[in-house]
């Protein structure tokens, strides 16, 4: 017998025996204890059915038991259990109070009693009045969400027809305001992978009803500008939840989707191709304690600009792709593109290249523009476009003229967002060049120079590259054309072959040639190439012989690891606190045949801080990296550590390609310089529990990694051109500043300050730093946070004096 005819079994009981207390108790069990209307209808039914003296003693013992104060979810089993006897009460329910309540409910995201929710609706809707638009999304939620979603919550919103999207987002609410009629309530129904034929016939009718076609797309690239913005109605978030503010109204998402796709059908326009790259980018953007806002609308997104037959949209879909990490959405950029190269009868590799455009550039990294009598320049400096003017008497403005702001206000616009799709654009392409080093990618020298070094846009970052001719001959753009390093003009054929030059197997003599000849040049390179780590095999590893052991032993942030690992191209599955088995990370390289894998497994998880909220692990300890086959079988562990399940063989280190070996080897050096806990100047006392003290100190102020090396060389250049040069010196692992209240040592490694000569730890919690490493002047790379965060602090302990953070002063004895 089911627990309802158990139920309606006792209540019918205690019916029979005059049992009225026992019989409000009982009720006010089951319902806040099941709570499911269509289960339990039987019972009400009997209520319904009771004399009206009996009703009304029931509900005083509900009321006084309402009183007494209990959770939300009893109080919502109490309330529904008033309203079946509200008239047998003195002075029914007032419906201004069933508004409170309703308008109470509206912060929730969610609420499991849905008993209360039916009978609140249920009430308004038989009143003939409509239910407040927070309270319509809050049926929704719990409709889409729930575990078990409520069959009579669900007829009740077959009655609801208005809102129809969710309010409380800014897209959906300015969409409401202006969209054509019938136009929301179809994009509602984007429900499958992607639109059918039937789908989009409906959109185009829909849209030709509109003002414009071009006028509609304006208005769904104004709606898509507002999507991500913060919510107008806040959602109350409980202590230790996830915030579900940040993150999209999961009703409103299948309206995203049918958005994006409306879009590709309407007339193309590199505003509406910005707003779907914008959109897959906002959509995979993680919130703590969720994950990815909505990868279903990313990959709507996604399919939008493969149906949109505009230049822009390809290169869209190639920056994309360079960018985006979450697996799934990669998966269908990769088709798209895919299946763009198949119907040009061309490569991956050369859609990629070919896709990139040049934003008007007509020269590399140069447009010039004429607005009226203004004339201006548009010029990409490192990773950033920098748009100046030009009066028409010829003098350089600060600030855009007058006259172009008030008649070429469209023209500026556009303009402007060229100049941040040049930023985000550059910043993609320099991932992907830097990528190459693996992807073993070479081209005849004529193709070369027209895609790469002579392309607009592409041509600013390959014009600060070294590039090897045949595989030998270095060669450098010198600001006019190609040289050798010894600044000879270079002839060469249109079909010798150029690569990318690494300076893995190069003789030290051409290393060193290279870098001085670009610090003449005064080049800031786009990523780490001349001055870029080698990792060759060491004696340890030809003992150990299958495995690396030169970055185990080292604890990791493991969000942060995972997130740098996704970058990198690694997969990474976030190690949670059960009884589950995980992959090590691993990256596959399909073009030499092999699958690199770093083992970490979750540590603690009995001390505070030892989980996230979602029970993952916060840290995470490395072991040892190996090389496999890329079609051997998947290796395993236990996600809080233990025996390895293994099912291949590791490939002998020896038999690694040594730049195959070096890049890997510097990825993982990578992770842990950027998410190990001893960079953290918090972590002093070490950690959960302390657990992590050794280590903390060990990494914070040990041995250099090879990347820290590479950072102290650099520093041994660059102090003496620094304001302070009379008070710095490198000095082993440290950079030693002296200051007039005392002289600090800065580890190269992980930033962290001693106070001389005693050794003292000076905690100073890093902030943006970018402006300390300028003073140095050009740097020969860029993306070393860890410099910046160096130089900014020997900046402020060189004046030690003039520090005014009392955290820090405390520290120094002031």
């Amino acid at each position: 017998m089911s627990q309802a005819s158990q139920g309606l079994e006792r209540v019918r009981a205690l019916i029979a025996r005059g049992e009225t207390t026992g019989l409000a108790e009982e009720l006010l069990q089951q319902t806040s204890d099941f709570g499911w209307p269509d289960d339990f209808g039987p019972c009400f039914a009997e209520v319904r059915q009771l004399p009206h003296d009996v009703r009304r003693r029931l509900g005083e013992i509900w009321t006084e038991r309402h009183r007494a104060g209990a959770s939300q979810d009893f109080k919502g089993a109490v309330g529904t259990l008033l309203h079946l006897v509200a008239d047998a009460l003195p002075g029914r329910p007032d419906p201004v109070e069933a508004l409170r309540r309703m308008d109470e409910l509206s912060s929730a995201y969610e609420y499991y009693a849905d008993h209360e929710l039916v009978t609140l609706a249920r009430g308004e809707l038989d009143a003939g009045r409509p239910l407040p638009g927070g309270f319509v999304a809050l049926l929704r939620r719990c409709q889409k969400t729930a575990y078990l979603a409520d069959r009579t919550l669900g007829r009740i919103l077959g009655r609801v027809d208005d809102p129809v999207l969710n309010p409380g987002e800014p897209w959906a609410e300015q969409a409401m305001a202006e969209a054509p009629p019938g136009l929301l309530a179809h994009l509602l129904t984007a429900t499958g992978a992607r639109p059918t034929v039937a789908w989009d016939k409906e959109a185009r009718a829909l849209a030709a009803a509109a003002e414009s076609p071009e006028a509609l797309r304006e208005a769904a690239v104004r709606w898509l500008g507002l999507v991500g913005a913060p919510r107008t109605i806040e959602l109350y978030v409980h202590e230790g939840w996830a915030d579900h503010n940040k993150t999209y109204d999961p009703y409103n998402a299948d309206a995203l989707k049918g958005l994006a796709w409306l879009v590709s059908l309407l007339p193309p326009d590199p505003a509406a191709v910005r707003a779907l790259g914008r959109l897959v980018e906002t959509s995979l953007r993680k919130v703590p304690g969720i994950g990815p806002h909505s990868p279903k609308v990313a990959n709507a997104a996604v399919l939008a600009l493969a149906r949109t037959d505009h230049e822009a949209a390809l290169g869209e879909l190639a920056r994309l792709s360079a960018k985006v990490t979450y697996k799934g959405t990669l998966k269908q950029l990769t088709t798209a593109l895919d299946a763009r190269a198949a119907a040009l009868g061309v490569g991956r590799e050369e859609i990629e290249e070919l896709a990139v455009p040049a934003y008007g550039l007509a020269e590399v990294g140069r447009r010039e523009i004429r607005l009226g009598d203004a004339h201006g320049l548009l010029e990409v400096h490192g990773a950033k476009a920098k748009l100046t003017w030009t009066n028409a008497k010829g003098k350089q403005i600060a600030t855009v003229p007058a006259a172009v702001r008030r008649d070429h206000a469209e023209a500026l616009k556009e303009l402007k967002a060229s100049a941040k799709d040049i930023e985000k654009m550059l910043g993609a392409q320099s991932d992907r060049l830097d990528r190459q080093f693996l992807a073993r990618r070479s081209w005849n020298f004529r193709t070369w120079r027209e895609r790469i070094l002579d392309h607009p846009l592409v041509g600013t970052l390959a014009r600060r590259l070294v590039w090897a001719l045949d595989g030998e001959t270095p060669l450098l753009f010198d600001g006019t054309d190609l040289r050798t390093l010894e600044g000879d003009p270079v002839c060469v054929s249109p079909t010798a072959t150029v690569t990318l030059w690494h300076p893995v197997g190069r003789p030290a003599a051409e290393i060193r040639a290279v870098r001085e000849r670009l610090e003449r040049l005064g080049v800031t390179q786009p990523f780490k190439q001349a001055h870029r780590e080698v990792y060759p095999l060491t004696d340890a590893e030809r003992t150990t012989a299958k495995y690396s052991n030169r970055f185990a032993g080292h604890v990791l942030r493991q969000h942060q690891l995972n997130a740098l690992a996704a970058q990198r191209g690694w997969t990474a599955r976030l190690r949670m606190a059960v009884d589950d088995s995980y992959p090590p990370l691993y990256r596959e390289l399909p073009e030499w045949g092999l699958r690199a894998e770093y083992w970490v497994e979750g540590v603690g998880g009995d001390q505070e801080g030892d989980l996230t909220s979602s029970y993952a692990y916060a840290q995470v300890t490395t072991d040892q990296v190996r090389f496999h086959r890329i079609d051997a079988g998947q290796n395993w562990a236990h996600a809080g550590g233990g025996a390895y399940t293994v099912r291949s063989q590791p490939v002998p280190l020896r038999e690694i390609p040594e730049q195959v070996l070096s890049e890997v080897l510097r990825d993982v050096d990578l992770f842990v310089g950027v998410a190990s806990v001893g960079n953290d100047p918090t972590w002093q006392d070490g950690g959960p529990g302390g657990r992590h003290r050794d280590y903390w100190q060990r990494y914070g102020f040990g041995e250099l990694s090879r990347s820290a090396e590479t950072r102290r060389e650099l520093l041994a250049r660059l102090v003496p051109r620094l304001a302070i040069a009379e008070r710095c010196a490198v000095d082993g692992r440290f950079l030693e500043v002296r200051g007039d209240l005392h002289t600090y040592r800065i580890h190269l490694g992980s930033g962290n300050v001693l106070i001389a000569p005693y050794d003292r730890y000076l905690c100073i919690v890093p902030k943006r730093a970018s402006t300390a490493a300028d003073a140095a002047g050009p740097l020969p790379y860029e993306g070393d946070g860890m410099l910046a965060i160096i130089l900014s602090k020997a900046m402020l302990l060189a004046d030690d004096t003039a520090v005014t953070d009392p955290t820090i002063l405390s520290q120094l004895g002031c």
